[in-house]
């Protein structure tokens, strides 16, 4: 079981800097392949996936799909499903070839994550947004009612926090004390057809989780300096009352210049130029599938 409490040292946030850039490498790569995907996001939450499955989650790549004695991790923005499949391979939770089948015909490797396949590592099919935060909340009441001490992680995206669904399950939450579920909220501020701000604003998102009451930090997630504190914190914070909310400012495309801050490249492949300026951007740190 990958399990890791010492803090982190700077030598370790090097280690994981050379994944991050590596799984980049992976998600182009594999969205280019098949034409179809969504690099943008994907790319801005690397730094978050790779400290969970790298340093913070207690998780078992052998996998049993009950989660018993160990952290459980749910993506509710389940279009961000190369990034995620990237990390899943990289811990060994299946092998690493299987990356070339992304969104081909009976591959595992679906555009968004599913369950029929028995893909190792997945365990609700998402990308019907709004939905995540629910099954988090059920799963974490599940550990509380069979005395599993371990803590419950769900991402959400920003244009994700338009659906109902997600705030009849922050009130839920904190009515019922779910003290041992830590959400993120990847903060990029860009949805598919164009800026959160401009689709509809969130305005003063903190303000609205607070008001729901849970316990609210604010990290930035393309930062592994800044980010693993905050996330260490937010689970120091579970198991006091209260649901832990971490709201994670990133940026859209992170680590290519040309994808960068832009809604454009939420659900667009690169091509073939597009690719090899993307490639010589990103270090390969441990070897291309």
């Amino acid at each position: 079981m990958n399990q890791t409490t010492e803090p982190v040292s700077a030598p370790k946030i090097e280690t994981l800097e050379k994944i991050a850039s590596q799984v980049r490498r992976d998600i182009v790569r594999m969205v280019h392949a098949c034409q179809s995907g969504h690099p943008g996001g994907s790319l801005g939450c690397t730094e978050f996936f790779v400290a969970m499955y790298f340093h913070l989650l207690k998780h078992d790549p052998k996998f049993n799909m009950q989660g018993d004695g160990e952290d459980i991790f749910f993506l509710s923005n389940g279009h961000i499903s190369p990034l995620w499949y990237s990390v899943l391979a990289r811990s060994g939770y299946f092998p690493l070839e299987e990356l070339k089948t992304f969104r081909k015909i009976n591959s595992r490797l679906q555009g968004h994550p599913a369950t029929e396949e028995g893909l190792p590592g997945v365990r609700i099919a998402s990308g019907s947004l709004g939905q995540g935060l629910s099954v988090a909340i059920g799963a974490a009441q599940a550990k509380k009612l069979s005395g599993d001490p371990q803590t419950v992680f769900v991402l959400m995206g920003d244009g994700e926090q338009q659906e109902g669904q997600i705030w009849e399950a922050a009130m839920y939450a904190a009515h019922h004390q779910v003290d041992n579920l830590v959400a993120t909220l990847d903060y990029n501020g860009q949805q598919i057809d164009g800026p959160v701000d401009d689709v509809i604003s969130l305005k003063n998102i903190k303000a609205k989780w607070e008001a729901f009451g849970w316990e609210v930090m604010e990290s930035q997630g393309n930062d592994l300096n800044q980010l693993i504190p905050k996330m260490e914190a937010a689970v120091a914070l579970s198991r006091q009352g209260k649901p832990v909310i971490n709201i994670m400012s990133t940026e859209m495309g992170y680590g290519v210049d040309f994808m960068v801050g832009s809604h454009k490249w939420h659900g667009i492949p690169p091509n073939d130029q597009q690719l090899a300026s993307a490639l010589d951007q990103l270090e390969e740190t441990l070897g291309d599938y």
